[in-house]
């Protein structure tokens, strides 16, 4: 059995980060009691693919038994269900069921959204440097394939909106048809000003597709208020669903024209309903959608989630940090003014996760070694640590990372160099 030290109090120039105490749910139990993660193994990886609540599980699987129990009277019903789960969900988002529809996740989104555009020789399509790759890949396909050219927007890691917004401007010409932005950054953990860059985008005659993957759970605000063309964001990440279930929120003027990735019998229905009829699919991930978000609040409060996960990220970061700091004798730190809500990046020692690939071999090697389940990003050939919190962890998570991992990940990148 793993034992780890009561959690230390990392400073910074300005003052200490206090670790904060567990979260408990509103019977006092520590969240983590509400999920089956197994034990001993370290979970620090939370927004790359959630992990859903044992009650939620448990409704989902009730589902599914109704629907293997009478699938011809399920799937008959099933449109309505979705419908009727699309509706409670934008009511509790905040937006528009009429703008809504579900989709299994952001990638899937984007792929509706380019499949609704028609682009030519000469045409582009924007992105940035900052882009998750699945969803850049597909807009490199598509304006390939159409002759066009993919134009990529350089951000440095330590851009202020200000100059996040110059980088797209840059790049913008009356060539470009689609801009594509990530609200909260994969690779880099990072909070992008997306409402200025739509308007900016806008002023060139480009649509805007608002890549809002992490968003839901750890920003409350209606997507369509943002002013982009299209947006998309995963339900099964902070919000906890089932996996497999996103949205994609269309504008008014715009709804009409995008269908899903499979045409069923609910091809000739107007946007949303038309999504809401997938033929055979299991499709009750979407129906588990505003079951969970209420869960989630009802048991432990969305705003007092959202204060822990982000108080809980930046101590995290910062014990690490220093951590690596005192091995090295460097900074570890990342100064970055647009830091995402509850997602932090620590810098690695030199000569270790420089790209894509090996920043997976770090993550196979750290989890076989120490049984920790955590996540290693790359940008401009710089190794970082993203931590992306949630409220099953506990700051004494971050000390076992420091305690066992920090030394040995000091210890393999000396023996690369």
């Amino acid at each position: 059995m793993t034992t780890t030290a009561a959690p230390s109090t990392p400073t910074t120039a300005a003052a200490p980060i206090v670790a904060p105490a567990p979260m408990l749910d509103i019977h006092g139990r520590p969240a983590a009691q509400a999920w089956q993660l197994a034990t001993p193994t370290l979970h620090i990886n939370h927004g790359s693919f959630g992990a859903v609540p044992t009650q939620v599980l448990a409704y989902q699987a009730d589902l599914k038994a109704q629907m293997e129990s009478s699938p011809v009277k399920w799937f008959i019903a099933a449109t309505g269900l979705i419908k009727e789960s699309r509706r409670k969900m934008a009511a509790l988002l905040g937006t528009s069921e009429e703008n809504m529809s579900f989709v299994p996740n952001a990638s899937a989104g984007a792929t509706v959204v380019l499949n609704s555009m028609e682009f030519g020789p000469g045409d582009e399509i924007l992105v940035s440097n900052h882009g998750y790759g699945a969803v850049v890949m597909g807009a490199e396909r598509k304006i390939k394939a159409a002759g066009g050219i993919l134009r990529t927007a350089h951000i440095p890691i330590n851009a202020t909106a200000d100059d996040i917004v110059s980088a797209f401007e840059e790049r913008l010409s009356s060539c470009t048809k689609l801009v594509i932005t990530d609200e909260i950054t994969s690779p880099t953990a990072m909070l992008f000003p997306v409402k200025r860059i739509a308007e900016l985008a806008h002023r060139y005659g480009a649509r805007v597709l608002i890549d809002g993957a992490h968003a839901p759970g750890l920003i409350r605000e209606d997507p369509l208020d943002l002013g982009a063309d299209y947006w998309i964001g995963n339900l099964h990440k902070f919000v906890c669903c089932p996996r497999g279930c996103a949205m994609l929120i269309v504008s008014t003027e715009l709804a009409q024209g995008v269908h899903p990735l499979i045409n069923s019998w609910g091809r000739d229905l107007p946007y949303p309903e038309r999504f809401d009829m997938q033929g055979t699919l299991d499709q009750t991930s979407y129906l588990c959608a505003p079951y969970t978000y209420e869960y989630i609040e009802n048991t432990f409060g969305w705003d007092r989630a959202r204060q822990y996960i982000q108080t809980l990220a930046d101590y995290g970061q910062e014990l690490i940090a220093a951590a690596f700091e005192k091995e090295t004798g460097e900074n570890h730190h990342v100064d970055y003014t647009q830091r995402a809500p509850g997602m932090r990046l620590v810098r690695l020692p030199k000569g270790i996760g420089q790209d894509h690939d090996s920043d997976d071999m770090l993550r196979d090697r750290v989890s076989a070694a120490f049984d920790v389940e955590t996540a290693f990003t790359s940008f401009d050939g710089i190794g970082y640590l993203r931590l992306s919190s949630f409220i099953y962890n506990t700051a004494a998570d971050y000390q076992r990372f420091a305690d066992e991992c920090v030394p040995a990940l000091c210890q393999w990148a000396k023996e690369s160099a």
